[in-house]
């Protein structure tokens, strides 16, 4: 009996210490990351002791190396990309809203810009700040490298109409952080990131068309480019029973106020901005026709 009793406690110490030791492998973008990743993943191990290794890298590492089981977690600022079979098996969970900020250096006068604006500088036909109503220094384009990125594929989308759209730079980053970086230390610096991400920088959030990146304006609509943020996951994978318990712990009222207290707006607050999004595509469509 005491030989019986003694192995059942060697398997309840070894299950406990199996529990303990559990790790997710997260990838994705660095705004998802830094929106609301970091701190859900600190609280989740808090709560149930299974640790979310945190790899930045971009939206397409967050959706391709789910799709294909490398990871068990992952995350996107944008939607899949249709006809790309990398892609195809990963599931989109949306957990916060974001917006597009432009950002400049904290020194640069200028605080509002148009759409108008924001493509003419990215169209290269504004080079120089004094368009803008600030100093007579060219500006400095900062832009993300290729077209899958979240930021840039949403930017095309939403200001351009186009995702064929290229951006003519000397300045291109292959990710968000390196590129919010150069802007905190470059003074005629122009870029378009999240605006989660950017509040945790040492830059200035331009208002757009006179209306400020807020957490009230995001969550109403009024701050135009505003997209979601997701948490990828692929049902085949052997831990997506964790990744579904933690997705759930996301939209719960613990995870909300986490979201929160992050900067980002959850999902589930602002469940309106799905059908504004179609009036926002359509804003895009006829600035792009004029």
């Amino acid at each position: 009996m005491r030989h019986y009793i003694t192995i059942l406690l060697c398997l309840l110490l070894t299950a406990a210490a199996t529990a303990e030791t559990v790790t997710l492998d997260w990838a994705g973008c660095g705004i998802t990351k830094k929106a609301f990743m970091a701190e859900l993943a600190q609280a989740w191990e808090r709560k149930t002791g299974i640790h979310i290794d945190l790899e930045g890298g971009g939206a397409a590492k967050g959706i391709r190396r789910v799709a294909n089981r490398s990871v068990a977690i992952g995350g996107s600022c944008r939607p899949r990309i249709p006809g790309v079979r990398e892609e195809m098996r990963a599931r989109f969970n949306p957990v916060a809203w974001d917006a597009l900020s432009v950002i400049v250096h904290p020194d640069n006068p200028v605080s509002n810009i148009t759409l108008e604006q924001l493509r003419a500088v990215y169209e290269g036909r504004i080079t120089n700040w004094k368009d803008l109503g600030g100093p007579d220094r060219p500006i400095d384009l900062l832009v993300r490298r290729g077209k899958f990125s979240g930021v840039g594929r949403t930017l095309r989308q939403l200001v351009f109409n186009d995702y064929d759209k290229t951006f003519v730079s000397e300045h291109v980053y292959k990710s968000s952080g390196p590129l919010e970086k150069a802007v905190e230390q470059n003074p005629n610096a122009i870029a378009v990131t999240g605006v989660s991400s950017a509040h945790k920088r040492q830059v200035k959030l331009l208002k757009l068309n006179g209306k400020a990146p807020t957490y009230e304006n995001i969550r109403s609509g009024e701050y135009l480019l505003y997209r979601p943020l997701y948490i990828t996951s692929n049902p085949a994978h052997s831990q997506y029973r964790e990744v579904k318990r933690f997705i759930a712990f996301a939209h719960s009222r613990e995870g909300r106020e986490i979201i929160r207290r992050a900067g980002a707006v959850p999902y589930l607050d602002a469940v309106n901005l799905i059908r504004k999004q179609r009036q926002q595509w359509e804003e895009a469509r006829n600035l792009a026709t004029r």
